[in-house]
């Protein structure tokens, strides 16, 4: 029996010893991907050494004797950093996914091929100016040094993901950074979405009560659009069928998560320093590591520091010594559907104005991991690509016999958007920065920007011109055969609107309605936000000037505008109303949470509870209202609560109040009795959730910032490396936007947000500030992986100065590059 135990001791201990060797095995391989940025590398492709100073936020400043040798040093360290990004970037762009993830994947690679993103971006690169083309060039030099240089060096594949996945990595081409470029504006756009939704929708509302559900942003009035099903009657009416959770690699965002942003500016005259001022933080889907890299290039015009996207030779959002700029999202209408009616004869062929055309077609072959590669043939009509039936319910919009095709702006072989960022990146004032957005293609941007002296705001990006007599004005899928549902062209970019050194001093942009012109000059009917506007209006106005100080307390600004509004109006006839109730009831806690919310301000702050009460009983309301309407598929799709919408209800606007009315019951149900029965119902769903102690909820402990790895995101163990979460404030429709899910069974989780804010003072350039919401590096065991995360969580930002002797005091590692 000894022996015996002692070999049991001796086993166990063995075991024990094999595991820890595995762990320090796996640490070890794992670990060599992580650069040793005090280094000196010769490599090929420079004309003078290049330094690349890291600073002690792991911020690289590069130096070079030429811009294409300071391009270089910026793929070489986007490489370093973030190589399994942007070969996820790339892979994504090209429809090849599916050769490392498998049948996951293939409904992106059949989308992205089907859309022609990368053929179109190889066709770009001579379209680009000869600046662009040599940055480009220089740019995909770097990457291909740093590949090198892992094969040379045995530097861990590159990336600790290149252990489980195939490791093999092409060369770096300039068409793979404009092809990210159209792919970000894919991400960005919400076209296809907004029109599939609204017409799913048509089929089961009657047009008043769609102009509810979907309501335009305050102003004037939109023409009446036609039935949907009027435009198609052969189009047989079917339940709405409910859509699979989508997938992080997908590239196509869900209704609302497509984009959003935050930018404004000030004068001189409204700056307590004298000096212009612009902040800007827009809002992304979060993941680990964040899509926002900060680099500094000093290139021949000076010095440019900012936001840049890995892959791409571009500061698309920041400052130099002159000039600040920064984006937000136009919602711009770029994005139209197209039914096409096929020929009964010929199913290759669809009806045109001049009868039936064949539509052009390539064979693709899709490879699968782990399956036997599938051959997709890619169809082209003249309106655009033909879309795969059996993605974004499609096939619920599509009549039998008929196709649905694509028309976008950004569907152009002269796409010279890249050509356009590396001109802003290089201009001194408002007027060459106007003058540099004409090449910008997609997606459409309101670009802000403030010189020493002016400020401005400009809508740049491709607009397409519609015919007055649309059918449906862009906004539900139209019959392609018909001439006057077909685009004519595009607008031009002296079309696009501006704002050039507004009289009040400041000028900006929540994502809110810019414009009130008729279709089709309209720009788009779905502007991005009606609420944050308003916050923001009172913060400007409330001082005569302003500060960076006084800019960073608008970024961070928690107070709800839309809970300030709704909450008078839903809980109306509920606010200190009912008869007194035991401890323990349902109505003494309804009791309670409204005792709690008519002494609330409307700040989301995290470790509030009444942001989570007020949350939690809105989407109990909308589902509430909307579900027996809808049914229950359809109603997922409406995954926030409209504060519009719930306005027009409660004021009974046009008759909106019957949304209150369960259709299944014979008594007439009222909104107040509807408003009890939600918050009964949030307050049930929280107690099981969080506990019934009201006093002791957090808004943080279920608002938290997701930000998971797309890849690893869901593997056991693996994900508590790989996944970044922070307790956050904010909400939905707070300046400091956190965007929440929607989606049970964390539906408060905050997935789309500030990934970057900046605030530039040109009243001092070097006192400007910047920062990121994980980290510079995208090694999970890099302690640069998410050190910036837990600064940004809280409100703080770091220095953002181009002087070089500070980036040096407190280097992590300066890294020279010698000419071979």
């Amino acid at each position: 029996m000894v022996t015996l135990f002692r070999w049991l001791v001796r086993l166990v201990t063995g075991a024990v010893m094999l595991a820890l060797l595995a762990v320090v095995l796996v640490y070890w391989f794992a670990t060599r991907s992580i650069p040793e940025y005090q280094a000196t590398l010769e490599v090929g492709a420079i004309s003078a050494p290049v330094e690349i100073v890291r600073d002690n936020a792991n911020v690289p400043h590069i130096f070079g004797q030429s811009d294409t040798d300071v391009y270089f040093g910026l793929g070489l360290t986007h490489a370093q950093d973030r190589l399994w990004q942007m070969m996820l970037l790339r892979r994504t762009a090209q429809g090849r996914l599916s050769e490392l993830f498998g049948r996951r994947t293939f409904a992106a690679d059949d989308l992205m091929r089907r859309l022609d993103l990368y053929p179109l971006a190889v066709s770009a690169v001579p379209a680009q100016t000869p600046y662009a083309q040599a940055a480009l060039e220089a740019y995909a030099a770097g990457v291909n040094a740093w590949l090198e240089e892992i094969n040379a060096g045995a530097r861990g594949r590159g990336a600790p993901e290149y252990w489980i996945f195939a490791p093999q990595i092409a060369p770096w081409q300039p068409a793979d950074s404009i092809a990210i470029a159209k792919l970000m504006a894919l991400q960005i756009s919400g076209g296809i979405e907004a029109e599939v939704l609204r017409a799913r929708a048509a089929l089961v509302l009657p047009d008043e009560r769609l102009a509810d559900l979907l309501p335009d942003a305050p102003g004037e009035g939109v023409a009446a659009l036609p039935d949907f099903a009027a435009l198609f009657p052969t189009l047989p009416r079917r339940l709405a069928a409910a859509r699979p959770a989508p997938d992080p690699l997908f590239p196509v965002a869900r209704r609302g998560l497509s984009g959003a942003s935050n930018a404004w500016a000030a004068t001189p005259a409204r700056a307590a320093a004298g000096g212009t001022l612009l902040a800007n933080d827009p809002h992304l889907g979060f993941a680990a590591p964040g899509i926002w890299y900060l680099a500094r290039l000093e290139l021949e015009t000076g010095g440019v520091i900012g936001g840049t996207v890995p892959g791409m030779p571009v500061v698309a959002i920041g400052r130099s010594a002159r000039l600040g700029w920064a984006v937000t999202a136009t919602h711009a209408d770029t994005q139209d559907i197209l039914i096409e009616r096929l020929n009964p004869r010929n199913p290759e062929e669809v009806e045109t104005p001049d009868g039936f055309a064949e539509m052009r077609t390539r064979s693709s072959i899709i490879r699968i991991d782990g399956e036997a590669p599938q051959t997709v043939t890619l169809r082209w009509s003249e309106n655009g690509p033909i879309l795969p039936p059996g993605q974004f319910a499609l096939s619920e919009i599509t009549p039998p016999g008929h196709v649905a095709a694509l028309a976008w702006t950004a569907l152009t072989p002269r796409d010279t958007s890249i050509s356009a960022g590396l001109a802003l990146m290089r201009a001194g004032s408002v007027d060459e920065a106007i003058a540099a957005g004409a090449a910008h293609v997609a997606p459409v941007f309101n670009l802000t920007v403030a010189d020493r002296e002016r400020i401005a705001m400009k809508v740049i990006g491709a607009l397409p011109r519609r015919a007055a007599r649309h059918q449906s004005q862009g906004r539900l899928p139209a019959p392609g055969w018909r001439p006057e549902n077909r685009w004519q062209g595009g607008l031009a970019y002296t079309a696009n609107p501006e704002f050039l050194d507004p009289e009040g001093g400041i000028l900006g942009n929540t994502n809110n309605k810019i414009v009130d012109k008729p279709f089709p000059f309209h720009v788009t009917f779905d502007w991005g936000d009606t609420q944050r506007v308003q916050r923001w209006r009172r913060l400007m106005q409330n001082r005569e000037v302003h500060t960076r100080e006084s800019f960073i307390e608008a970024q961070l600004d928690t107070v709800s505008f839309t809970a300030r509004a709704l909450l008078p109006l839903v809980g109306a006839e509920l606010w200190f109303t009912g008869e007194a109730a035991p401890e323990g009831t349902a109505e003494r806690q309804r009791q309670e949470a409204l005792e709690l919310l008519a002494s609330w301000n409307g700040e989301m702050n995290e470790h509030l509870p009444e942001p989570l009460i007020y949350a939690a009983w809105m989407r109990a309301l909308k589902d509430r209202l909307i579900r027996d309407e809808l049914g229950g598929p359809l109603a997922q799709e409406f995954t926030h609560p409209d504060p519009i919408f719930i306005e027009r209800v409660f004021r009974d606007e046009e008759g909106a109040a019957v949304w209150c009315d369960i259709l299944r019951t014979s008594p007439v149900e009222t909104c107040p009795e509807i408003a009890r029965l939600a918050l009964d119902d949030a307050l049930l769903w929280i107690g099981e959730r969080y506990g019934t102690n009201l006093a002791a909820l957090r808004w943080g402990d279920a608002h938290e910032a997701r930000h998971d790895h797309s890849v690893l995101g869901d593997t056991p163990v693996l994900e508590w490396f790989v996944n970044i979460r922070q307790s956050t404030s904010g909400g939905d429709n707070t300046l400091m936007r956190g965007l929440t899910s929607g989606r049970d069974p964390e539906p408060f989780l905050n997935v789309h947000g500030a990934g970057y804010r900046g605030v530039y003072d040109f009243a001092d350039p070097d006192s400007s500030v910047f920062i990121t919401a994980t980290g510079q590096s995208g090694h999970p065991l890099s302690r640069h992986y998410d050190d910036l995360g837990e600064l940004w969580r809280r409100g703080e930002y770091i220095p953002m100065s181009l002087d070089p002797e500070l980036a040096r005091a407190a280097a992590v590692g300066i890294t020279n590059l010698n000419p071979r």
